[in-house]
């Protein structure tokens, strides 16, 4: 056995080398970040032939003095940490001390600095890992660094990189995320001498998110927000009409920091379950922002993976916030002029203050660490509704002046808006006081009059309010910390159910008042009579022009929410056979069955072993009574062995309520009475996510009034 020696530097920064750069978008990263960490504000990007011939970040930071540049390439050796304790509160992106070691020792280095208060900077060239002669040159004032011929001493590694477009790829990746996470830096990208990217600094994050993956998601972004106590959660949900095959547009940044963590993202999947099909990922770009010392950022020399001191925490953060959002938001499928035209729609403002969907240029819409008052003020101010939720003030749908910068014009916009929003709620609550039947669960006292459910505060004013759910403007005055009131959601909330009944599950408190995918339809459209179309769409109109409906859908939607409350209260009807029928399958098979005698029990499916790998079948659910239990049984296998594995009790569950909702439910093809129409349209409203069937197909499209016009060469 060969003797034990120490390894050499070259060696050892070639190791670290393999850990951190693993191509050139490796180098890319490093680069920013450190340019990030140096204060600057604007970061330039050059790159040749992928990144292998030349890669080049110039800043304008607070530079490195000309004593020091040697240090910046030596191993370990940092301005960013002291002490092992620092390792636990880091605030900044670069901080372990390898990165430039590792870059210089395999390729062409050169470094270029000089510092606001020097009359000229330094240079340093450093090739494979030695040091050349250190001289005075004429620069400005930041970094520059220019890495030439990267691995070009391990020739090895080099033939595994892959092809200019793809290498070009990974590092307008980089760019990309250092770019979401500093909207307030001008960031620019050239590739072989052309303009790739030119990203000038923004308040508006929606604007460089729209600048990187188009308008038309940026028009369907959600805005979402919550703080727990350190912990703050915000930014942007795409809604599930946006959708992509993979995880890779699910941005998550910690403290500045572009992260990827499993929990979070599958937290992000939970969120969307029932709402987007199966094998689609969902789109979102959200910022955590908490003290360094409740995250671990030195589990990866990549600094891409971290340890969170709380994940659990987290993941109910991120969950229960975006249920509230979509719970309480219209993510009804609509065709509208806007969109046609890359203009953003008008928001449909719904229930709560989180609920309230930002307009472009608004408040919410800036960069979310940092917001101007004025516009603040503003958009707070533009987002007075009535109870209807379909009322909403003209200025909404002007960028301009929701998101006016000038304080004496938000002053004159926000005294104009709030007396606006004052005359909505009177006279809502006028027409509910003489009628004394306003829609849906309003409190109504013993001579029939409307009684108040609550107040409203406008500018500091309580205004009695009786709308159909407990609604809360965004405050004008909000004290820090106070959180909007929201409807229910698994994790917590308050909201009124229709005939004042809640059903709870495993999750949380479930509301069953009237889904904000209701808003759909107005009150006149409810007494509209509905078609039925092909013997598979249903169609009605609106108060904003017309609605389809997918009766299949729609229904298997309503029958999920009503088998699922009874499975969840034990109160599922099963159909108890007097003569069990026997059902033969493989030993795999029968002993999946088995495992699992309890669960399908709770969904009215009886089982019992019959020797060998025969199954008797002694109950099924007495909604599929036009099925055969065998045929029943069957597919709850198919469910049981799906991909041959084991899937968690809650999955699973989730699973077989799809299939037998989906089984009970109408077909396309068949056709529905006056009646059936009727029953079917009118509950609708009754249940949460109706917008969409548990597998996440939309269970209707809203047209315009505005774009049928527009089709018909009306405008």
């Amino acid at each position: 056995m060969p003797p034990i020696r120490p390894l050499s530097s070259s060696v050892i920064n070639k190791i670290a080398a393999g850990e951190v750069i693993e191509r050139p978008a490796s180098v890319v990263k490093e680069l920013l970040e450190n340019a990030i960490d140096a204060a600057a504000t604007r970061v330039d990007v050059a790159v040749e032939q992928g990144g292998l011939e030349l890669i080049r970040v110039v800043d304008n930071g607070c530079g490195i003095a000309p004593e020091q540049l040697a240090l910046a390439v030596t191993a370990h050796a940092t301005s960013k940490i002291e002490t092992a304790d620092d390792l636990f509160r880091v605030g900044t992106l670069g901080f372990r001390g390898e990165a430039l070691a590792s870059i210089a020792e395999v390729s062409r280095t050169t470094l270029r600095s000089r510092q606001l208060a020097a009359e000229s900077g330094a240079e340093l060239q450093v090739i494979g890992g030695e040091h050349q002669t250190l001289s005075p040159c004429g620069a400005p004032p930041g970094t520059a660094v220019e890495v030439r011929n990267l691995f070009f001493n391990i020739p090895v590694r080099r033939k595994f990189l892959r092809s200019t477009q793809t290498e070009m790829g990974h590092i307008s990746e980089m760019v990309t995320r250092a770019a979401l996470a500093c909207p307030k830096i001008h960031f620019t990208l050239r590739h072989n001498d052309k303009l790739t990217y030119d990203l000038p600094p923004t308040e508006r994050w929606s604007e460089r998110i729209g600048t990187f993956f188009g308008a038309e998601l940026a028009d369907d972004l959600l805005w979402v927000e919550s703080r727990d106590n350190d912990i703050w959660l915000r930014g942007y949900a795409a809604k599930p009409s946006q959708t992509r095959g993979n995880n890779r547009w699910q941005y998550l940044f910690l403290n500045g920091r572009a992260i990827r963590d499993r929990s979070l993202q599958h937290a992000l999947g939970e969120a969307y379950r029932g709402l987007i099909m199966t094998g689609r990922y969902p789109v979102a770009f959200l910022h955590l922002e908490m003290p360094p010392e409740m995250v671990d950022v030195n589990v990866h020399p990549t600094k891409m993976e971290v340890r969170f001191q709380d994940g659990g925490r987290l993941y109910s953060q991120l969950l229960g916030t975006l249920r509230a959002k979509f719970l309480s938001s219209d993510l009804t499928a609509r065709l509208s002029p806007h969109a046609a035209h890359g203009v953003a729609a008008q928001p449909h403002l719904t229930v709560g203050a989180a609920a309230a969907q930002p307009a472009r240029g608004g408040a919410a819409d800036q960069a979310p660490w940092e917001r101007d008052s004025a516009r603040e003020a503003t958009r707070e101010a533009a987002l007075a509704f009535s109870s209807s939720g379909a009322t909403f003030h003209p200025a909404l749908a002007n960028d301009d002046v929701a998101g006016a910068h000038d304080p004496e014009r938000a002053a004159r916009l926000r005294a104009e808006l709030v007396a606006w929003a004052k005359g909505q709620l009177m006279t809502e609550q006028q027409a509910l006081a003489a009628h004394g039947e306003a829609s849906f669960s309003v409190a109504h006292s013993d001579n029939g009059a409307a009684t108040a459910l609550g107040t409203i505060d406008i500018d500091g004013e309580e205004l009695p309010h009786y709308g159909h759910a407990p609604l809360e403007l965004l405050p004008f005055q909000r004290p820090p910390g106070r959180p909007p009131m929201l409807p229910n959601y698994p994790g917590g909330g308050a909201g009124i159910a229709p005939h004042g009944g809640q059903a709870n599950d495993s999750r949380g408190t479930v509301n069953t008042s009237r889904s904000h995918s209701a808003t759909a339809w107005n009150t006149a459209a409810d007494s509209s009579p509905a078609i039925q179309i092909h013997n598979r769409y249903l169609v009605a109109e609106t108060g904003e022009g017309l609605v389809v409906i997918d009766q299949h859908a729609l229904h298997e939607r309503i029958l999920y929410e009503q088998i699922r409350t009874k499975v969840l209260a034990g109160a599922v009807e099963s159909q108890q056979l007097l003569v069990p029928e026997p059902v033969d399958m493989s030993g795999h098979e029968a002993a999946a069955v088995l495992a699992q005698r309890e669960l399908l029990m709770q969904l009215g499916i009886g089982v019992e072993p019959f020797g060998g790998s025969t199954i008797l079948v002694t109950g099924y659910p007495a909604m599929l009574a036009n099925f055969r239990p065998a045929e029943i049984l069957r597919d709850v296998v198919d469910q049981l062995l799906t991909e041959g594995k084991t899937p968690e009790r809650r999955d699973l569950l989730d699973e077989l309520l799809h299939m037998i909702s989906c089984k009970a439910a109408i077909k396309a093809g068949d056709r529905l009475s006056a009646a059936e129409i009727q029953a079917l349209v009118e509950q609708r409203a009754q249940f949460q996510d109706s917008h969409h069937c548990p597998h996440g197909r939309p269970t209707m499209l809203v047209f315009t009034r505005e774009e049928l016009d527009k089709q018909f060469k009306r405008i």
